[in-house]
């Protein structure tokens, strides 16, 4: 069958299986020279995708245990995020972390190491976990923790399902009082406003930014902060406090079609960017919003992907280091606006201090970190190119789960403290190199 990740690029000829047991995964691993797992598909490129076998683990979503008391919650690794939060965020309890999407599974939340808007405060997700069970390449299940087979745990945690088949995760849910947030907006006018205004949001729970990405001049970098905190219930108003911890059903809207190649151009993103710029007030806003609408604006809209037409998209993340970040940031800005290929969904986050003894290939490091989607073409390829030497140049890199294309070189530029280690550790575990991906033989990592 033909198969793609959530940015429909690469697309791929190859077997699907699904696995429901322990022993079923044992005896497809048994039957393939090479795979790889894959929950959602919601990763961007081609991390969990292969030519010849991938294993999807959708049908392992069962809720092994809950402690109510402590929040640790172990389950099968196959289970998404959205159920999780329909499950447990009427008894009180949210995400430690959580992507932009929750249709993502707790696996691939593991092999993508995923970060939020609280990475400045809580870290990675993988920061939260407490132990993990990994089918290994031999067929063994190995339970690996930061003080248990701590480096292969380590090389799992943002490892991109490199290491072996994520069977089940326990981790620690957070206690919230409402299942809303109290939001606060500020419209900025360049950059260095908004960079300035995250220095002075860490103490906010949650903080990101909006930018758009084709202004130049003064007006380089204009953004929209949006910053939050769990709100408590004397925060919301009568009716709300019925049901704090309830939220009324939202209307979602699906995208029928792959929309034509020209919908998305320089004019109509420049409109959009303007409107939506346009739209919020002058100074800072505040109002009440619903975890949904702060967490995950984006899954009101299924198949959103399509927008980008039947040639699907590429997604860029870049981190620079903090020292760095306001000038390594305006050339690349300028860089984007110049080529007349902005990005809509641009996304501006800080990133608080690389976690120690975290995920060896996880992607975040204290700094600024900078989102945006790309059509696929080749004036695409060719911008992107030049966006990774300027990436390196300030002491950056991508993040592995939304790349379909830097080169090896791009990667050994930007984990070149990571990458023998991981492999090293990968060899071991792994020896016959049965977990490959199309990602994996790209930039030679472990094989």
């Amino acid at each position: 069958m033909q198969l793609s990740n959530w940015g429909q690029y690469p697309k791929v000829n190859t077997t699907l299986y699904h696995i429901r047991t322990d022993e079923h995964a044992r005896q497809l691993l048994s039957l393939s020279h090479s795979l790889i797992a894959r929950g959602l598909g919601r990763c961007y490129g081609d991390s969990a995708l292969s030519d010849l076998s991938v294993l999807s683990s959708t049908y392992c979503d069962h809720l092994i245990d809950f402690d109510p008391a402590t929040g640790v919650l172990v389950c099968e690794a196959g289970i998404s995020l959205a159920t999780l939060l329909r499950i447990f965020v009427p008894r009180g309890w949210f995400l430690p972390v959580t992507p932009g999407t929750k249709l993502v599974t707790v696996g691939g939340a593991v092999a993508s190491d995923v970060h939020g808007k609280n990475h400045h405060v809580a870290g990675t997700f993988c920061r939260h976990v407490l132990w993990i069970d990994l089918l290994s390449g031999e067929g063994n299940v190995i339970r690996c923790s930061s003080t248990e087979n701590s480096e292969l745990f380590q090389a799992t945690c943002g490892g991109q399902g490199l290491t072996g088949i994520i069977l089940r995760v326990a981790f620690r849910l957070v206690p919230i009082s409402t299942a809303y947030i109290r939001q606060e907006t500020i419209k900025t006018r360049n950059l260095e406003e908004i960079m300035d205004c995250f220095e002075h949001s860490a103490h906010w729970q949650y903080s990101v930014a909006w930018i758009d990405c084709l202004q130049t001049g003064a007006g380089l970098g204009r953004s929209i902060m949006i910053r939050g905190e769990h709100a408590n219930i004397e925060d919301l108003d009568t009716i709300k406090t019925r049901a704090p911890l309830i939220t009324p059903d939202k209307f979602s809207f699906t995208v029928p079609i792959n929309l034509p190649r020209f919908t998305l151009n320089a004019w109509s993103v420049k409109a959009f960017n303007a409107i939506y710029y346009g739209r919020h007030p002058e100074g800072t806003a505040n109002q009440i919003v619903d975890l949904d609408s702060f967490f995950y604006p984006l899954d009101a809209i299924q198949k959103w992907n399509r927008i980008y037409g039947k040639r699907g998209f590429l997604q860029y993340q870049c981190v620079i280091p903090r020292a760095a970040a306001l000038e390594g940031l305006t050339h690349i800005l300028n860089r984007i606006a110049w080529s007349g290929m902005g990005s809509f969904l641009a996304v501006l986050k800080l990133f608080g201090p690389q976690e120690e003894n975290g995920g060896i290939l996880s992607f975040p490091m204290e700094g600024y970190t900078l989102a945006l989607d790309f059509p696929v073409k080749p004036r695409a390829f060719s911008l992107l190119n030049e966006l990774d030497a300027m990436v390196l140049d300030y002491g950056g890199r991508l993040y592995l789960t939304k790349d379909a294309r830097m080169s090896r070189a791009t990667f050994e530029g930007g984990y070149v403290t990571s990458i023998n280690r991981f492999c090293k550790i990968k060899n071991t575990w792994d020896p016959n190199h049965r977990f490959i991906s199309l990602q994996s033989q790209r930039l030679g990592i472990g094989g």
